[in-house]
């Protein structure tokens, strides 16, 4: 005869395919608290195993979806886990289909990205050295700030053209020969209005 749980394998398979080799998908049976079936054991659990973490976690079985929430596996391993109600054709639940993501691989790759496109204070170019790169470091300080501000040149505001403007010149941009036409066309500003800008923001400093 088959079982009320034996409908959800494929989706349990389903999952642990697209996420494989990072998540296991387990099912519960709430009937005889053991677990139905497993797929990518993360956990060196196997079906037939006794399933009481997972029901207790379930605490009110009204809800569709209960998470995410987080899980340290036996290893230490962090998890991010979601669990679904399964329930019969009277809707009562009879199980439960867990994910259980192990996101210590994803963490240190964060980790990375963020260390990666984090942008230090641009420097303040006090030397010769440093005078073939200004036009270089002008387009990092812009993209840096419509990355911050999750923008782009065309969604700029005034307040926005003020506050780049005033990192370029703080970063000594406009102390460089061509500067304004290479200002213009990052910011799409005509020349008088930078210069009225710039104007402002050195008088009220």
């Amino acid at each position: 005869m088959t079982h009320e749980l034996d409908k959800y394998l494929p989706v349990a398979e389903a999952v642990a395919a697209l996420l494989r080799p990072h998540a296991e998908v387990v099912i519960h049976d709430l009937e005889t608290a053991k677990i139905r079936h497993i797929v990518n054991p993360l956990s060196s659990r196997q079906a037939g195993a006794n399933s009481m973490t997972e029901v207790d976690i379930a605490s009110s079985l009204e809800a569709t979806v209960i998470g995410p929430y987080r899980k340290t596996n036996w290893d230490r391993r962090q998890l991010r886990s979601v669990t679904a109600v399964l329930r019969d054709d009277t809707s009562r639940p009879v199980g439960l289909l867990c994910i259980n993501l192990d996101i210590s691989a994803f963490e240190g790759a964060v980790a990375f990205i963020r260390q990666l496109i984090e942008f230090s204070p641009a420097p303040v170019l006090t030397s010769e050295l440093f005078k073939p790169e200004w036009k270089e470091m002008a387009n990092t300080i812009l993209a840096a700030y419509l990355a911050a501000h999750k923008m782009t040149e065309t969604a700029m505001r005034r307040e926005d053209h003020v506050s780049v403007i005033r990192l370029l010149d703080e970063a000594g941009i406009f102390d460089m020969r061509g500067a304004m036409p290479h200002v213009t066309y990052m910011l799409r500003l005509s020349r008088s209005t930078i210069y009225t800008i710039l104007k402002n923001i050195r008088l009220s400093d």
